[in-house]
């Protein structure tokens, strides 16, 4: 799906973990207890069961293996990947409780996919035409689990696009020591090929088609579209050339090749785990200063704290309860103009310094998208922006169900899938007659 120039940017990050050889997955599989009620598939928000496909590598059979994770992920290959299994399966291994090292779950979930993939294995056939027809609006993690479950029921499905290619942040907004997105669409390309899904990128809605021709054309509608743009500060200053939002620069650090041979110091604002991919990118790429700029304290940030311990390692340094008020500059950026803060996050007066900074990186989250579906009768958004859904992704209106960052305001890839997943079958549920 789409096209890759060479020369990309992000193509000068190793794997930030190294696939396993035949010979080291099953001596890790072997490690693994196989637990009754192992509390790793609890962790897990797709469900895979995990003993099973670790068991199905430790006697040989990789296939199965990957068919298990499949049954549950359908994006297994990437969520193993990009997943924080740190604070997930991983992190509720049982071992963590004895002292020690936790299987390590996501690697050998890694081992079992990239055969898949690489060995074009196919798990699944696009089931009778029922003759229904649903539209799902926007290409990300959510939409693609949503439409792969929906095609194994026979329904028909369109996915709506509004970028040349499908993915979303999977594709363009992971880090890509994590993930490079060749890889994503390797794997978009392999779930597309159980046929049927009809796919229209550059197509934006309500813009280019609105609410009332969807619904006249589909029988049900799954809207994922997901995050809107970086979130600006609305400080002086911050259209200076050298101040990018953080998913806007790693989007273009995958699309081509970005320049940082002029930049000596760069500054990552946030506290977040988008903030944590910025700061370790930027160490990764060589640039001599890299400073996390965060109006909290270390311990109240909402990025994994195992992210930032990888970006110390990389000589990344921070400057806490710091509060950025100004973008310094006349031609581009030379400083980041800033007060510190007070425990209770406030600017505290008579502190104010400036970063020296030749590159700013805006990680304060994104705008939130739930306000595109006004005229979507019965759907509700709540005060936080998000769009209301049941726990199998419902709204107000029968017909329109919503799943992944729209509705749950970003949380991680392998939470969209499972909620795609979900709203799969309670669609299906729909179009066969019942409620």
């Amino acid at each position: 799906m789409g096209h890759l120039p060479e020369g990309r940017t992000e193509l000068a990050f190793p794997d930030g973990k190294p696939p396993y050889t035949d010979a080291q997955a099953a001596v890790e599989a072997h490690r693994c207890l196989f637990c009754h009620d192992a509390p790793c598939i609890q962790a897990c928000p797709s469900g895979i069961d995990i003993p099973g496909f670790i068991r199905k590598i430790a006697t040989g059979n990789l296939k199965g293996s990957a068919r298990t994770i499949f049954s549950s992920n359908i994006l297994g290959m990437s969520c193993a990947r990009v997943c924080p299994v740190e604070v997930l399966c991983v992190g509720d291994c049982v071992y963590n409780e004895m002292g020690v090292p936790p299987i390590q779950i996501g690697r050998l979930q890694q081992h079992a996919t990239d055969a898949a993939l690489a060995h074009g294995w196919q798990f699944f056939e696009a089931g009778a035409d029922t003759g229904r027809s649903v539209g799902l609006i926007g290409g990300g993690p959510a939409s693609l689990a949503c439409a792969h479950r929906l095609r194994r029921f026979g329904h028909r499905v369109t996915i709506y696009e509004q970028r040349d290619v499908l993915g979303g942040l999977d594709t363009w907004g992971v880090a890509p020591y994590k993930l490079l997105a060749e890889d994503a669409l390797k794997e978009i390309d392999w779930l597309l090929s159980i046929g049927g899904v009809e796919v229209k990128t550059g197509v934006s809605v309500p813009g280019d088609v609105s609410w009332d021709a969807l619904l006249a054309q589909h029988d049900a509608l799954f809207l994922g579209f997901g995050l809107g743009a970086d979130t600006r500060l609305a400080a002086d200053g911050e259209g200076l050339p050298g101040v990018y939002g953080a998913v806007a620069w790693i989007e273009a650090m995958k699309r081509g090749a970005v320049d940082l041979s002029a930049v000596r110091s760069a500054v990552v604002i946030g506290g977040g785990n988008t903030a944590m991919d910025g700061v370790r990118e930027l160490t990764g790429l060589g640039v001599p200063e890299v400073t996390l700029v965060y109006r909290g304290t270390e311990a109240s940030m909402s990025g994994y704290a195992h992210e930032w311990s990888y970006a110390k390692d990389a000589g990344a340094r921070a400057a806490w309860q710091t509060q950025p008020v100004a973008f310094e500059g006349t031609e581009r950026l030379t400083g980041l103009r800033c007060l510190k803060t007070g425990d209770d996050r406030r600017p505290v007066p008579g502190t104010e310094h400036t970063i020296a900074a030749d590159l700013a990186l805006l990680a304060i989250g994104q705008h939130k998208l739930a306000g595109l579906v006004q005229g979507l009768e019965g759907v509700e958004v709540s005060r936080a922006s998000r769009v209301v859904v049941d726990a199998q992704g419902r709204t107000g209106n029968p017909r329109v169900f919503a799943g992944g960052d729209l509705a749950n305001g970003g949380k991680e890839v392998v939470n969209a899938v499972a909620e795609g997943r979900e709203a799969a079958i309670a669609i299906h549920q729909l179009l066969s007659g019942g409620t």
